[in-house]
Protein backbone atom coordinates (compact mmCIF):
# COMPACT_ATOMS: atom_id res chain seq x y z
CA UNK A 1 0.00 0.00 0.00
CA UNK A 2 2.16 3.16 -1.23
CA UNK A 3 1.05 6.07 0.65
CA UNK A 4 3.69 8.50 0.16
CA UNK A 5 1.99 10.06 -2.63
CA UNK A 6 -1.61 10.81 -1.05
CA UNK A 7 -2.20 14.21 0.19
CA UNK A 8 -4.63 14.83 3.24
CA UNK A 9 -7.73 15.96 2.49
CA UNK A 10 -10.85 17.38 4.18
CA UNK A 11 -14.61 18.40 3.65
CA UNK A 12 -17.34 19.52 6.25
CA UNK A 13 -20.51 18.16 7.77
CA UNK A 14 -22.62 21.34 7.13
CA UNK A 15 -24.50 21.27 10.57
CA UNK A 16 -24.87 24.97 11.98
CA UNK A 17 -22.78 25.08 15.21
CA UNK A 18 -22.27 21.24 15.52
CA UNK A 19 -20.45 21.30 11.77
CA UNK A 20 -17.38 19.60 12.22
CA UNK A 21 -14.51 18.06 9.49
CA UNK A 22 -13.86 14.77 7.86
CA UNK A 23 -10.16 14.30 7.64
CA UNK A 24 -8.64 12.02 4.62
CA UNK A 25 -5.19 10.80 4.73
CA UNK A 26 -2.63 8.26 5.15
CA UNK A 27 -0.47 8.46 7.79
CA UNK A 28 -2.71 11.02 10.02
CA UNK A 29 -3.30 8.62 13.77
CA UNK A 30 0.01 10.39 14.44
CA UNK A 31 0.33 13.27 12.86
CA UNK A 32 1.40 15.99 15.69
CA UNK A 33 -1.43 18.56 16.77
CA UNK A 34 -3.96 17.17 14.42
CA UNK A 35 -6.75 16.41 16.83
CA UNK A 36 -6.01 18.99 19.82
CA UNK A 37 -8.38 21.77 18.28
CA UNK A 38 -11.17 18.81 18.78
CA UNK A 39 -10.61 17.93 22.04
CA UNK A 40 -13.37 19.78 25.08
CA UNK A 41 -10.26 20.06 27.45
CA UNK A 42 -7.21 17.80 29.38
CA UNK A 43 -9.01 14.43 29.91
CA UNK A 44 -9.07 12.05 26.77
CA UNK A 45 -10.42 8.65 27.27
CA UNK A 46 -9.19 6.49 24.02
CA UNK A 47 -11.98 3.48 23.32
CA UNK A 48 -10.82 0.67 21.28
CA UNK A 49 -10.68 -3.17 21.02
CA UNK A 50 -8.55 -5.99 21.17
CA UNK A 51 -7.55 -5.97 17.91
CA UNK A 52 -6.79 -2.38 16.93
CA UNK A 53 -5.16 -1.76 20.04
CA UNK A 54 -1.88 -3.32 19.16
CA UNK A 55 -1.93 -2.49 15.76
CA UNK A 56 -2.83 1.82 16.38
CA UNK A 57 -3.24 2.81 19.85
CA UNK A 58 0.83 3.70 20.51
CA UNK A 59 0.45 6.30 17.05
CA UNK A 60 -3.03 7.59 18.24
CA UNK A 61 -1.28 8.39 22.09
CA UNK A 62 1.88 9.56 19.76
CA UNK A 63 0.01 12.25 18.35
CA UNK A 64 -1.91 13.29 20.78
CA UNK A 65 1.52 14.52 23.16
CA UNK A 66 2.17 14.47 26.25
CA UNK A 67 0.63 17.10 27.78
CA UNK A 68 -3.04 15.88 28.24
CA UNK A 69 -4.38 12.89 30.31
CA UNK A 70 -4.82 10.36 28.32
CA UNK A 71 -6.28 7.08 29.19
CA UNK A 72 -7.64 4.05 27.75
CA UNK A 73 -10.30 1.22 27.48
CA UNK A 74 -10.15 -1.63 25.73
CA UNK A 75 -12.98 -3.56 24.70
CA UNK A 76 -13.57 -7.03 22.98
CA UNK A 77 -13.76 -7.24 19.55
CA UNK A 78 -17.38 -8.22 16.86
CA UNK A 79 -20.71 -7.10 16.70
CA UNK A 80 -22.14 -9.42 19.49
CA UNK A 81 -20.31 -7.19 21.94
CA UNK A 82 -22.62 -3.96 21.06
CA UNK A 83 -24.81 -3.68 24.02
CA UNK A 84 -25.42 -1.72 26.69
CA UNK A 85 -23.25 -3.98 28.97
CA UNK A 86 -20.35 -2.98 27.15
CA UNK A 87 -21.53 0.87 27.19
CA UNK A 88 -22.22 0.69 30.70
CA UNK A 89 -17.80 -0.43 31.02
CA UNK A 90 -17.53 2.80 29.30
CA UNK A 91 -20.01 4.88 31.61
CA UNK A 92 -17.80 3.25 34.42
CA UNK A 93 -14.25 3.74 33.18
CA UNK A 94 -15.28 7.41 32.90
CA UNK A 95 -16.75 7.65 36.58
CA UNK A 96 -14.09 5.82 38.03
CA UNK A 97 -11.33 8.43 36.41
CA UNK A 98 -13.28 11.33 37.36
CA UNK A 99 -14.08 12.49 34.06
CA UNK A 100 -15.77 15.68 34.01
CA UNK A 101 -18.05 17.53 31.10
CA UNK A 102 -15.09 18.68 29.53
CA UNK A 103 -13.30 15.63 28.67
CA UNK A 104 -13.41 14.15 25.02
CA UNK A 105 -13.62 9.96 23.81
CA UNK A 106 -12.07 8.97 21.14
CA UNK A 107 -13.61 5.99 19.16
CA UNK A 108 -10.74 4.43 17.67
CA UNK A 109 -11.55 1.19 15.66
CA UNK A 110 -14.63 -0.10 13.62
CA UNK A 111 -18.19 0.60 13.58
CA UNK A 112 -19.03 -1.11 16.57
CA UNK A 113 -16.11 0.90 18.77
CA UNK A 114 -17.72 4.11 17.15
CA UNK A 115 -21.19 3.49 17.93
CA UNK A 116 -20.70 2.37 21.18
CA UNK A 117 -18.43 4.93 22.16
CA UNK A 118 -20.83 8.01 20.57
CA UNK A 119 -23.81 6.43 22.54
CA UNK A 120 -21.40 6.22 25.57
CA UNK A 121 -20.85 10.47 24.77
CA UNK A 122 -24.13 11.60 24.29
CA UNK A 123 -24.81 9.88 27.47
CA UNK A 124 -22.41 10.43 29.69
CA UNK A 125 -23.36 13.70 32.05
CA UNK A 126 -26.07 14.45 29.35
CA UNK A 127 -23.78 14.97 26.60
CA UNK A 128 -19.26 15.26 26.26
CA UNK A 129 -17.07 15.14 23.52
CA UNK A 130 -16.33 12.41 21.41
CA UNK A 131 -14.14 12.06 18.23
CA UNK A 132 -14.50 9.52 15.86
CA UNK A 133 -11.04 7.89 14.30
CA UNK A 134 -12.40 4.93 11.93
CA UNK A 135 -9.93 2.17 10.95
CA UNK A 136 -12.47 0.01 8.39
CA UNK A 137 -13.15 0.91 5.74
CA UNK A 138 -16.96 0.74 6.56
CA UNK A 139 -17.15 2.58 8.96
CA UNK A 140 -14.81 5.33 7.53
CA UNK A 141 -17.45 5.84 5.01
CA UNK A 142 -20.40 5.45 6.87
CA UNK A 143 -21.20 4.78 10.50
CA UNK A 144 -18.36 7.49 12.04
CA UNK A 145 -20.18 10.11 9.52
CA UNK A 146 -23.21 11.45 10.67
CA UNK A 147 -24.18 11.18 14.51
CA UNK A 148 -25.84 7.90 14.63
CA UNK A 149 -24.72 6.10 18.07
CA UNK A 150 -26.06 3.46 19.95
CA UNK A 151 -26.13 -0.42 20.44
CA UNK A 152 -28.25 -3.86 19.36
CA UNK A 153 -30.97 -5.56 21.34
CA UNK A 154 -31.89 -8.91 20.72
CA UNK A 155 -35.25 -8.14 18.94
CA UNK A 156 -33.30 -5.74 16.09
CA UNK A 157 -30.43 -3.82 15.54
CA UNK A 158 -29.42 -0.14 16.64
CA UNK A 159 -32.83 0.15 18.55
CA UNK A 160 -31.29 1.74 21.27
CA UNK A 161 -29.41 5.19 20.71
CA UNK A 162 -29.16 8.53 20.44
CA UNK A 163 -27.95 11.19 17.53
CA UNK A 164 -24.57 12.35 18.88
CA UNK A 165 -22.10 14.05 16.44
CA UNK A 166 -18.94 13.51 16.64
CA UNK A 167 -16.02 17.09 17.09
CA UNK A 168 -14.14 15.53 14.16
CA UNK A 169 -13.87 12.99 11.86
CA UNK A 170 -10.35 11.21 11.30
CA UNK A 171 -9.92 8.86 8.51
CA UNK A 172 -5.98 7.59 8.08
CA UNK A 173 -6.56 5.25 5.22
CA UNK A 174 -2.76 3.77 5.95
CA UNK A 175 -5.30 1.63 8.60
CA UNK A 176 -6.58 -0.41 5.83
CA UNK A 177 -3.63 -2.35 4.59
CA UNK A 178 -4.36 -4.29 8.04
CA UNK A 179 -7.99 -5.19 7.19
CA UNK A 180 -9.10 -9.10 6.48
CA UNK A 181 -9.89 -9.67 3.37
CA UNK A 182 -14.01 -9.59 4.11
CA UNK A 183 -14.08 -6.63 6.60
CA UNK A 184 -12.37 -4.69 2.98
CA UNK A 185 -15.55 -6.59 0.68
CA UNK A 186 -18.33 -5.14 3.56
CA UNK A 187 -16.87 -1.65 3.44
CA UNK A 188 -17.36 -1.81 -0.25
CA UNK A 189 -20.72 -2.71 0.36
CA UNK A 190 -21.45 0.84 1.95
CA UNK A 191 -19.70 2.35 -1.19
CA UNK A 192 -21.50 1.11 -3.92
CA UNK A 193 -24.69 1.96 -1.97
CA UNK A 194 -24.00 5.75 -2.70
CA UNK A 195 -23.43 5.28 -6.51
CA UNK A 196 -26.49 3.52 -6.07
CA UNK A 197 -28.54 6.20 -4.34
CA UNK A 198 -27.13 9.06 -5.65
CA UNK A 199 -24.65 9.08 -7.86
CA UNK A 200 -23.90 7.29 -11.60
CA UNK A 201 -20.73 8.59 -12.21
CA UNK A 202 -19.44 7.18 -8.54
CA UNK A 203 -20.73 4.28 -9.67
CA UNK A 204 -18.97 3.77 -12.75
CA UNK A 205 -16.16 5.06 -11.10
CA UNK A 206 -16.15 2.06 -8.70
CA UNK A 207 -16.96 -0.23 -11.54
CA UNK A 208 -14.07 0.89 -13.34
CA UNK A 209 -11.74 0.85 -10.33
CA UNK A 210 -12.65 -2.57 -8.36
CA UNK A 211 -10.07 -4.02 -8.86
CA UNK A 212 -7.37 -1.99 -8.00
CA UNK A 213 -9.67 -0.99 -4.72
CA UNK A 214 -9.46 -4.47 -3.62
CA UNK A 215 -5.29 -4.54 -3.95
CA UNK A 216 -5.71 -1.61 -1.74
CA UNK A 217 -4.69 1.28 -4.34
CA UNK A 218 -4.13 4.21 -1.73
CA UNK A 219 -4.97 6.65 -4.04
CA UNK A 220 -8.21 5.60 -5.30
CA UNK A 221 -9.25 3.84 -1.83
CA UNK A 222 -8.98 7.95 -0.76
CA UNK A 223 -10.90 9.21 -3.15
CA UNK A 224 -13.04 6.61 -2.60
CA UNK A 225 -13.62 7.48 1.03
CA UNK A 226 -14.06 11.13 0.45
CA UNK A 227 -16.35 10.75 -2.50
CA UNK A 228 -18.76 8.56 -0.53
CA UNK A 229 -18.11 10.82 2.58
CA UNK A 230 -19.19 14.05 0.68
CA UNK A 231 -22.48 12.35 -0.22
CA UNK A 232 -23.03 10.75 3.05
CA UNK A 233 -22.22 14.67 4.59
CA UNK A 234 -24.79 16.80 2.40
CA UNK A 235 -27.22 13.94 2.58
CA UNK A 236 -26.91 14.35 6.57
CA UNK A 237 -26.73 18.34 6.27
CA UNK A 238 -29.95 18.22 4.71
CA UNK A 239 -31.46 15.55 7.07
CA UNK A 240 -29.92 15.15 10.45
CA UNK A 241 -32.03 13.05 12.57
CA UNK A 242 -33.67 11.16 9.34
CA UNK A 243 -37.25 12.38 8.98
CA UNK A 244 -36.90 12.18 5.32
CA UNK A 245 -34.21 11.98 2.44
CA UNK A 246 -31.71 10.02 5.10
CA UNK A 247 -33.70 7.07 5.28
CA UNK A 248 -32.36 6.78 1.35
CA UNK A 249 -29.00 6.15 3.03
CA UNK A 250 -30.73 2.47 4.34
CA UNK A 251 -30.29 0.92 0.86
CA UNK A 252 -30.29 -2.80 1.80
CA UNK A 253 -30.70 -2.49 5.20
CA UNK A 254 -34.28 -3.84 6.00
CA UNK A 255 -33.32 -6.88 4.37
CA UNK A 256 -29.92 -6.81 5.83
CA UNK A 257 -30.66 -6.01 9.26
CA UNK A 258 -33.17 -8.72 9.19
CA UNK A 259 -30.30 -11.29 8.20
CA UNK A 260 -27.89 -10.24 10.98
CA UNK A 261 -30.49 -10.52 13.50
CA UNK A 262 -32.00 -13.90 12.27
CA UNK A 263 -28.19 -15.43 11.78
CA UNK A 264 -26.82 -13.82 15.31
CA UNK A 265 -25.06 -10.90 15.17
CA UNK A 266 -21.61 -11.27 13.63
CA UNK A 267 -21.84 -14.22 11.36
CA UNK A 268 -22.90 -12.21 8.40
CA UNK A 269 -20.94 -9.19 8.35
CA UNK A 270 -22.81 -5.97 8.17
CA UNK A 271 -21.72 -4.92 4.85
CA UNK A 272 -22.54 -8.80 3.52
CA UNK A 273 -25.62 -8.82 4.75
CA UNK A 274 -26.18 -5.16 3.22
CA UNK A 275 -24.43 -6.67 -0.04
CA UNK A 276 -27.17 -9.01 -0.53
CA UNK A 277 -30.05 -6.74 0.87
CA UNK A 278 -29.01 -4.11 -1.90
CA UNK A 279 -29.36 -6.97 -4.58
CA UNK A 280 -32.57 -8.61 -3.31
CA UNK A 281 -33.90 -4.89 -3.47
CA UNK A 282 -32.92 -4.32 -6.66
CA UNK A 283 -34.76 -7.57 -7.46
CA UNK A 284 -37.88 -5.96 -6.01
CA UNK A 285 -37.29 -3.26 -7.50
CA UNK A 286 -37.49 -5.17 -11.15
CA UNK A 287 -40.48 -6.88 -10.11
CA UNK A 288 -42.17 -3.43 -9.48
CA UNK A 289 -41.38 -2.58 -13.25
CA UNK A 290 -38.75 0.03 -12.33
CA UNK A 291 -35.63 -1.70 -13.16
CA UNK A 292 -34.64 -3.47 -16.25
CA UNK A 293 -33.13 -6.69 -16.18
CA UNK A 294 -29.36 -5.12 -17.44
CA UNK A 295 -29.71 -2.64 -14.26
CA UNK A 296 -29.83 -5.64 -11.77
CA UNK A 297 -27.44 -7.30 -13.74
CA UNK A 298 -24.78 -3.99 -13.00
CA UNK A 299 -26.43 -4.13 -9.49
CA UNK A 300 -25.57 -7.90 -9.53
CA UNK A 301 -21.90 -7.70 -11.18
CA UNK A 302 -20.78 -4.76 -8.91
CA UNK A 303 -21.78 -6.65 -5.95
CA UNK A 304 -20.19 -9.96 -7.23
CA UNK A 305 -16.66 -8.01 -8.33
CA UNK A 306 -16.81 -6.89 -4.77
CA UNK A 307 -16.94 -10.40 -3.46
CA UNK A 308 -20.36 -9.79 -1.79
CA UNK A 309 -23.31 -12.07 -1.17
CA UNK A 310 -26.06 -11.93 -3.91
CA UNK A 311 -28.78 -14.40 -1.90
CA UNK A 312 -30.66 -14.25 1.42
CA UNK A 313 -29.37 -17.31 3.54
CA UNK A 314 -30.30 -20.13 2.69
CA UNK A 315 -32.14 -21.51 6.24
CA UNK A 316 -34.11 -18.54 6.20
CA UNK A 317 -37.85 -18.42 5.15
CA UNK A 318 -39.95 -15.97 4.13
CA UNK A 319 -41.51 -15.65 7.51
CA UNK A 320 -38.37 -15.24 9.01
CA UNK A 321 -37.93 -11.95 6.95
CA UNK A 322 -40.48 -10.56 7.76
CA UNK A 323 -40.40 -11.06 11.85
CA UNK A 324 -37.38 -8.99 11.44
CA UNK A 325 -38.53 -6.32 8.88
CA UNK A 326 -41.64 -5.97 10.34
CA UNK A 327 -39.39 -3.98 13.43
CA UNK A 328 -37.34 -1.96 11.47
CA UNK A 329 -36.93 1.59 12.71
CA UNK A 330 -38.22 3.07 9.02
CA UNK A 331 -41.33 1.50 9.40
CA UNK A 332 -44.39 3.68 10.16
CA UNK A 333 -48.31 2.83 10.74
CA UNK A 334 -47.12 -0.84 10.80
CA UNK A 335 -46.17 -0.58 6.80
CA UNK A 336 -42.85 -2.04 6.52
CA UNK A 337 -41.04 1.14 4.53
CA UNK A 338 -37.91 -0.48 2.03
CA UNK A 339 -35.20 1.78 0.32
CA UNK A 340 -35.84 0.84 -3.37
CA UNK A 341 -34.42 1.82 -7.00
CA UNK A 342 -36.67 3.58 -9.20
CA UNK A 343 -33.89 3.83 -11.38
CA UNK A 344 -29.90 3.25 -10.83
CA UNK A 345 -28.51 6.01 -8.67
CA UNK A 346 -32.24 7.01 -8.10
CA UNK A 347 -32.99 5.33 -4.63
CA UNK A 348 -36.67 5.96 -2.95
CA UNK A 349 -38.62 5.08 0.57
CA UNK A 350 -41.45 3.31 -0.70
CA UNK A 351 -44.34 1.65 2.30
CA UNK A 352 -46.89 0.53 -0.75
CA UNK A 353 -45.28 -2.97 -1.78
CA UNK A 354 -48.51 -5.44 -1.91
CA UNK A 355 -48.46 -7.36 1.52
CA UNK A 356 -48.58 -10.38 -0.76
CA UNK A 357 -46.66 -9.75 -2.99
CA UNK A 358 -43.63 -8.96 -0.52
CA UNK A 359 -44.12 -12.58 0.75
CA UNK A 360 -44.26 -14.35 -2.52
CA UNK A 361 -41.10 -12.43 -3.35
CA UNK A 362 -39.26 -13.54 -0.17
CA UNK A 363 -40.02 -17.05 -0.51
CA UNK A 364 -38.80 -16.72 -4.17
CA UNK A 365 -36.17 -14.64 -3.96
CA UNK A 366 -32.18 -16.05 -4.34
CA UNK A 367 -30.71 -17.96 -1.50
CA UNK A 368 -27.22 -19.55 -0.70
CA UNK A 369 -24.99 -20.19 2.35
CA UNK A 370 -22.42 -18.27 3.09
CA UNK A 371 -18.72 -19.58 2.42
CA UNK A 372 -17.01 -17.60 5.25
Amino acid sequence: MNTSSVQPRSLDVALGERSYPIHVGAGLLSAPGLLHSHLAGQQVLIVTSETIAPLYLQSLKQGLGDDLEVRELILPDGEQTKTLATVTRIWDTLLELGFNRRCTLIALGGGVIGDMTGYAAACYQRGVAFIQVPTTLLSQVDSSVGGKTGVNHPLGKNMIGAFWQPRAVVVDTATLASLPVRELSAGLAEVIKYGLIRDLDFLAWLERHMIELRKLDDALLSEAVLRSCRIKADIVAEDETEQGVRALLNLGHTFGHAIEAHQGYGHWLHGEAVGAGMYLAALLSQRLGWLAEVEVERVGSVLAAAELPLAAPENMDAAAFLEHMRRDKKNLDARIRLVLLRGLGDACIYDETPPALLEQFLQECPRETLNK
